[in-house]
């Protein structure tokens, strides 16, 4: 817990029952007035000097100013909403310079200089940035009450939150080696100094640190919890990565970067002020317009992971990872043999649903990166296509046709690729992004004349699709997150759907869940 909470804690029935008026603490609470100090002491507030100086103003400027990065009535009074503020867990990052840096972008947005927000960056020093666009991270351990996967799947959508709205991208780094951020969970003291110290449930949660250090640390002894109920792991993932990208705390009204963790609701995660800021720093997105905001309800596959379902916990330690989470990308080969990725490993499924053991990517197609997007094999002769930002690579066998990896933009592709499928009627290759679809040319990275095209011309097929697969029946099979839709090659429109881990034997994942659904 924050040092300086545990007193206001304590202290907080005897100052709701005895400042009915919203008095100031130091007329009849000292105590509490020692204790706020060295809370806005620790954020940013109040300098160790403004601190000693009890006849000064600068306590009373400092509670305004917390009173509005918390978006409380400003009043300069240690009253009870804003005490109970204080006791709220929180970011443990302070909340320096947030007022200037609001007020610089805010106004900058207001005449319609977008230029200057680009110059106002929202760090406190200069070279708080990375100098590159291209990130890996690394998930050093995580909760012992949460499955490693399902963990892995928050961290991997809580750095795509940040990816859809800015030029960065980012990628899981193997575990041996270098990775430019790295997210680590701590108990108690672990050398970041005393006032960084994890005390168990509540207080500050988490804390990151700002480029170009690499690191977020979180409370390993929080009750975090993938759902709506506790300490959800995901919203305050996102929050810390922000700070590790340089953004500070905002006081805009449901930011992510607020102080004080937001609550996943039916409004859009990152706020304009999020992603203003972020672009303020790395840029838009290039070459493709900004992905919408989803709102935070739409995270399922986090809320509906039970960890007090023991038989859930027990089926997911048997199987394939990918059968209990989710694949980056997948293809299938002449033989109807599967290629499932997911991070820096893949899997081969044979026709009648044998799956293999994980296979690292780069020792079967060299140079390849980890987290690809898309993947797809031509039935024709057999080569391998892979997608990732605005990248491409051939491979036959493993030798490079290519030699290196193509920058695919010139030819009309779209950066960040949902799917690819090879569509055997057409014999070419296939590339869904969003609600469109792009139809390549043979044997060559170049969209064909008058494409992209809406997905509405592959009737009930949904938006961001995760891959795409022909069948020997002539069907095809999309899939998002744990569904799958059967699309009918001759009336090109879905004819049924449901979870294919459970129910497509062919996927590798029925053993691993005999004994309960998916997700």
């Amino acid at each position: 817990m924050v040092a300086g909470v545990s007193l206001l804690l304590r202290a907080l029935p005897l100052l709701l029952w005895g400042c009915q008026d919203a008095q100031p603490t130091q007329h009849g609470h000292p105590e509490l007035r020692q204790e706020a100090e060295a809370f806005l002491e620790k954020y940013g507030y109040l300098s160790e000097q403004g601190s000693k100086s009890p006849a000064s103003d600068q306590f009373s400027n400092a509670i305004r100013e917390f009173q509005w990065v918390s978006q409380l009535p400003i009043s300069g009074v240690l009253d009870q909403a804003t005490l109970r503020q204080m006791t709220r867990p929180r970011c443990g990052v302070a909340d320096t310079d947030s007022h200037a840096t609001w007020t610089e972008r805010t106004s900058a947005l207001l005449a319609g200089h977008r230029a200057k927000t680009r110059r106002k960056k929202r760090f406190a020093k200069s070279g708080n940035k990375w100098y590159k666009q291209h990130l890996s991270y690394r998930l050093v351990n995580w909760p012992e009450r949460l499955p490693e996967p399902a963990v892995r799947g928050a961290v991997r959508a809580a750095f795509q939150l940040w990816s859809n709205v800015s030029a960065l991208e980012f990628w899981e780094a193997p575990a041996t080696g270098p990775a430019d951020i790295r997210l680590t969970f701590f108990q108690g003291d672990h050398n970041d100094g005393l006032a960084n110290a994890f005390d168990g449930p509540g207080g500050a949660l988490a804390h990151a640190f700002l480029p170009r250090r690499g690191e977020a640390h979180f409370d390993g002894d929080e009750r975090w919890s993938l759902s709506r109920r506790g300490r959800n792991l995901f919203v305050v993932l996102a929050h810390e990565i922000g700070h590790t990208l340089g953004l500070t705390h905002s006081p805009a009204p449901r930011a992510l970067m607020a102080p004080y963790y937001k609550k996943l609701g039916r409004d859009a995660l990152l706020s304009w002020d999020d992603v203003l800021a972020v672009q303020s720093l790395y840029g838009k997105p290039l070459g493709r317009s900004v992905t919408t905001q989803l709102p935070g309800k739409v995270f399922t596959n986090f809320e509906a992971w039970d960890p007090h379902n023991s038989q859930s916990s027990r089926s997911e330690t048997r199987g394939p990872k990918y059968c209990h989470s989710s694949f980056d990308a997948i293809t299938v080969d002449g033989q109807w043999r599967l290629y499932i990725f997911k991070g820096s490993h893949f899997w081969e499924v044979t026709a009648d649903g044998n799956v293999s053991e994980p296979h690292p990517v780069q020792k079967r197609w060299p140079g390849l990166p980890p987290s690809i997007e898309a993947a797809a094999v031509s039935l024709e002769d057999g080569d391998f296509y892979f997608f990732k930002g605005n990248r491409c690579w051939r491979f036959q066998g493993t030798k490079s046709v290519w030699g290196f990896a193509k920058l695919c933009r010139a030819g009309g592709l779209p950066r960040h690729p949902d799917a690819a499928l090879f569509f055997p009627p057409l014999r070419r290759l296939v590339l869904f992004k969003g609600s469109r679809y792009y139809v390549l040319a043979r044997g060559g990275m170049q969209v064909e004349p008058y494409y992209p095209r809406s997905l509405r011309d592959w009737a009930g097929v949904p938006e961001e699709v995760s891959g795409a697969l022909p069948r020997p029946d002539g069907s095809i099979i999309f899939f998002r997150d744990d569904h799958y839709w059967h699309l009918d090659q001759a009336k090109l429109r879905v004819t049924s759907s449901g979870r294919w881990a459970t129910e497509l034997s062919w996927m590798g994942c029925w053993n691993a869940n005999s004994g309960g659904a998916l997700f």
